[in-house]
């Protein structure tokens, strides 16, 4: 099987022989994998010294199953999330905790977004937000579009903001939601929103490493409100405006609880559902079930697919600046 990887910041094809199904594992023949933009572009930048497998979300059909994975089928589509266990390539080992059964009336290649929903929906837990508080989410990429969709799903007051006009477009037209595209309407949109009072949260879903977002969210949120650092932002407040509004800051981590603990990931043992209600696998079935009844919709970002053998193409295109494209849908049928 091949398999994509980054070396010395390019793009490069690794064959492999086809994993051996093991115990409380699942071996998958990929069918879609999405490309996780801010996340990949910046590990093929660090790839100098190094090989870097890409991609974590993906779906596919199970073609064997180990033991100890019931209820999961041969035959069955089941979306998968997780690094090293799910990248770009032809077929996956993933433990059985880390897949998620996709319903009927969701396509594969809908349900490829599973990983990244999964972290969207941990971002949006993490802001511990009530019914109808408001929300500004700064920067829609594909990340912040799904958020920002979760969040207009679930009746928080939803404040998007995006300076790249094309993505501003594409939310709103996906729901109907104004985006402010500038920090001056963004302040005047809090404004009127919230009577001066600032946002219940916000969620930092920009990247850029060193970002004036990060002070700039403590003039958005309101006395001991809550910003959510979900993006590749560095954590870098003033002290005084932080101490002015005595906010929360919290970063988010990838896809919710068990993420980077062996005994849940590696040993497939899931955490008991009375204590841990949401996991990283339990959040990607959520976002498989928001999918199904229809309250958010990824159709628009699955415009731009590339065939498996095509994917260089994809990060080049990727990888120039002020590109419109959010993500790039891998098929490998």
């Amino acid at each position: 099987m091949k398999s994509v990887a980054a070396k010395e910041g390019k793009i490069t094809m690794i064959e492999s022989e086809i994993p051996k199904v093991q115990d409380h594992y699942l071996l998958v023949k990929t069918s879609h994998s999405v490309i996780s933009t801010g996340t990949e572009l910046s590990v093929i930048r660090s790839s100098q010294n190094r090989t870097a497998y890409l991609g974590y979300s993906a779906a596919g059909t199970i073609v064997e199953c180990g033991g100890g994975t019931q209820p999961f089928t041969k035959g069955q589509l089941v979306a998968c999330y997780g690094v090293p266990f799910v990248r770009h390539s032809e077929y996956l080992l993933v433990p059985k905790t880390l897949c998620s059964p996709v319903p009927d009336n969701v396509q594969a290649k809908e349900a490829a977004f599973a990983g990244v929903g999964a972290i969207a929906i941990h971002a949006l837990r993490m802001a511990n937000l009530q019914f109808g508080e408001s929300v500004v989410i700064a920067g829609l990429g594909v990340l912040g579009q799904i958020i920002a969709q979760i969040s207009h799903a679930s009746a928080y007051d939803v404040i998007p903001y995006e300076v790249n006009e094309s993505r501003a477009q594409l939310f709103q037209s996906c729901t109907g939601v104004e985006v402010a595209t500038s920090n001056e309407y963004l302040n005047r949109f809090i404004e009127e929103k919230t009577n001066g009072l600032g946002s219940d949260a916000v969620l930092l879903c920009a990247g850029g490493g060193h970002s004036p977002l990060t002070n700039e969210s403590l003039d958005w949120v309101r006395d001991k409100g809550k910003i959510v650092i979900v993006g590749d932002v560095e954590p870098h407040f003033k002290r005084s405006l932080m101490f002015g509004k005595e906010a929360e800051i919290l970063i988010s981590r990838a896809g919710g609880p068990g993420r980077y603990d062996p005994v849940y990931e590696k040993a497939a043992v899931d955490y008991p559902y009375a204590y841990v209600r949401w996991t990283e696998g339990r959040n990607m079935g959520e976002f498989l079930r928001l999918l199904s009844e229809k309250r958010i919709q990824v159709n628009a970002y699955l415009q731009e697919s590339v065939l498996f053998d095509n994917i260089s193409e994809a990060y080049a295109e990727l990888q120039q600046e002020n590109t419109s494209v959010l993500t790039k849908v891998i098929d490998y049928n």
